[in-house]
């Protein structure tokens, strides 16, 4: 059995079509490239470092890149071609991120490329096959193994389950996702009908191996007094993910420190860029 590039489903070695997508094989080559990989300067800067072999290739976001060798070719495409238009525009307009991703081919020998993601934090590698896979936060993708596909479809993504303009991703394929937290990272494995109730802003990642449930926090007094939102209820088996820094919480202290300066700004002459 292989992969189906464009879906993920296995398919058999000698299928021309995939019976789920209807892609044509013969057209879209399978993907089975094996990468080296190492994460440096945890757990506060960490930074990808993959080794990809000669012929291979690497999938990332956009702006991810911080290095590479002289002997790797960049093609720049859009999500479209990976989720279609619709599906690509609820990557970029609902979960924040760039319409573009970029495949780093190894030309004539193994190549070193790095790659890092904004949050200041840790980086971790998810695996990702027919029997488990990932529900993860969109704006934490850096970078993608061939054969794994992001699926925009699923409800947990286009309905918004998770609340607070946090979008979450459902993995599909076979193969190494990467994922940058905000802070360090928090693993928890849950035995079967072990629960842990997680914070959504501090919610990285969850394998599709487990039950959820979104709700807020208590009640509503709870809610608006106690200063959460909506907690989700994770029962076992399988991994939780945790990050250890809140981002709103993070904007709103920082707030603190600027805000004064911008709003005496914007009061006065404000702020003002390029030539009058």
């Amino acid at each position: 059995m292989s992969l189906c590039p464009n879906c993920g489903v296995a398919v058999d070695l000698d299928a021309k079509f995939c019976r789920t997508c209807g892609a044509k094989l013969t057209e879209i080559p399978i993907r089975t490239t094996q990468i080296k990989y190492d994460i440096k300067y945890r757990p506060s800067y960490s930074l990808l470092e993959v080794l990809v072999p000669s012929g291979g290739f690497i999938t990332a976001e956009a702006g991810a890149l911080i290095y590479m060798t002289g002997n790797v070719e960049v093609k720049t495409h859009t999500r479209v071609e990976q989720s279609g238009l619709l599906g690509a525009l609820k990557v970029s307009v609902l979960g924040g991120e760039t319409l573009f991703i970029n495949d780093y081919y190894a030309k004539g020998g193994e190549a070193k490329i790095g790659f890092v993601s904004a949050p200041l934090g840790d980086i971790t590698r998810l695996e990702i096959n027919q029997n488990k896979g990932y529900i993860v936060q969109s704006s934490a993708y850096i970078a993608s193994t061939p054969n794994v596909k992001l699926d925009t479809q699923w409800q947990g993504f286009t309905k918004g389950l998770f609340g607070q303009n946090l979008f979450m991703i459902k993995t599909l394929g076979e193969g190494d996702i990467f994922i940058n937290t905000f802070g360090a990272i928090d693993k928890h494995d849950l035995g079967q009908g072990e629960k842990l109730i997680v914070d959504n802003y501090h919610l990285a990642a969850l394998s599709t191996t487990c039950q959820y449930q979104v709700r807020m926090f208590g009640g509503l007094k709870s809610t608006l007094l106690g200063g959460e939102g909506l907690v989700t209820e994770v029962v076992g088996p399988g991994e939780v993910y945790v990050q250890t820094k809140n981002p709103r919480e993070f904007a709103d202290w920082l707030w603190k420190y600027i805000g004064p300066k911008v709003q005496s700004a914007q009061g006065g002459k404000g702020f003002h860029f390029g030539p009058r």
